[in-house]
């Protein structure tokens, strides 16, 4: 008989660079309806090492990724156990872990995920579930996103769920189909350039506020084929290293203008996603971004929900960890309709 109660660890490390976002989650399965509970959550902050190695990491040799994939491995195990020893959290029935994506070639077959090595589990003598993407190539599909069965079962009374993180992406039921797509980058862009004025990242978008919109780098950012092609289709660093940072380096304009111009663009997308007078759920650190919010209201008449901040900040974590339950009970966590992989299947290797 399966359980109904699930106590979890949700690890989630995202492309923006932020840190380690750790869940301690308590899940329910009751009348073939899950809930859940955020008992203890924090953020772990990368320092300037590991922000220059994540970064740098995909231009890495084979052996030089099997070294950080170690090291890394490592620093998570590190980190996991300070959180438990810190919350005195007990009786955990797995620590459901992302790793850290440094490779994304989905239409090559590849994608690449560090810190999900077998050592993790023995270093923190749990249970571990993690590495949920690779499968889902194998399969033919884009390894990507996986967070919309979440959004399905955690989430079911909004019209549309909106991550705005490295990336943007929404998902949305339709015709009894789970539909879920990265829409375009977001806080990978906008944190650079920030980054590049001195500051960690645009707080409330008020530097774009101030800048002024260059409509000739608007117009080319949203001519992209990218947002043309029909789902699924997902996004990576790569992608933005080939079709976006050139675009913006190669023009003789300050970072305050594109930051304007690039919170415009990404306004403007979004608001091409949602029907008139839905529900949008907002997650992820773009949702704090005020300006941005403000900006896709200008666009789009619908209503913008930005849920208690342990769910804006801790959403992926949280549905990691859902997404380990799942496999622990050999259920879908990975949907066809989204990733577009031949089949509907339970992804995601348990270590012991």
């Amino acid at each position: 008989m399966k359980k109904s109660t699930y106590h979890i660890i949700g690890v989630m490390s995202g492309t923006s660079l932020d840190g380690i976002d750790l869940a301690e989650i308590r899940f329910n399965y009751f009348e073939e309806k899950w809930s859940f509970k955020i008992l203890a959550a924090e953020t772990i902050p990368y320092s300037s090492f590991w922000r220059k190695e994540l970064g740098e990491a995909i231009n890495y040799s084979k052996e030089s990724l099997e070294r950080i994939d170690f090291k890394y491995t490592e620093k998570l195990s590190e980190e996991i156990l300070k959180f438990i020893k810190k919350h005195a959290i007990q009786e955990i029935d797995a620590v459901c872990s992302h790793g850290h994506t440094v490779f994304h070639r989905p239409e090559k077959g590849v994608t690449y995920q560090i810190g999900n090595l077998p050592r993790l589990a023995k270093l923190l003598s749990q249970k571990v579930v993690c590495d949920f993407r690779v499968q889902d190539v194998a399969l033919g599909g884009q390894g990507a996103p996986l967070v919309p069965i979440g959004d399905r079962l955690l989430f079911p009374r909004y019209d549309y769920c909106l991550n705005l993180g490295g990336f943007a992406n929404c998902s949305y039921e339709k015709n009894g189909e789970r539909i879920a797509f990265d829409i375009c980058p977001v806080n990978i862009v906008l944190n650079k350039y920030a980054q590049k004025l001195g500051k960690d990242f645009d707080e409330d978008g008020k530097i774009a506020a101030l800048g002024k919109v260059d409509k000739n780098l608007l117009d080319k950012l949203n001519s992209h084929s990218f947002y043309s092609e029909k789902p699924p289709k997902s996004l990576g660093l790569e992608w933005v290293k080939a079709n976006i940072f050139p675009l913006l380096d190669a023009l003789a304009i300050s970072s305050e203008t594109i930051l304007s111009t690039f919170t415009e663009h990404v306004a403007m997308q979004l608001a091409k996603q949602f029907s008139v007078n839905s529900s949008v759920l907002v997650t992820g650190g773009g949702a704090y971004n005020s300006f941005l919010i403000e900006r896709l209201k200008a666009h789009a008449a619908v209503t913008v929900i930005i849920p208690a901040p342990e769910i804006v900040e801790y959403k992926e974590a949280l549905i990691f960890g859902l997404l380990g339950v799942l496999k622990l009970r050999n259920a879908i966590n990975c949907l066809a309709s989204v990733t577009g992989a031949e089949r509907d299947h339970s992804s995601g290797k348990v270590y012991k």
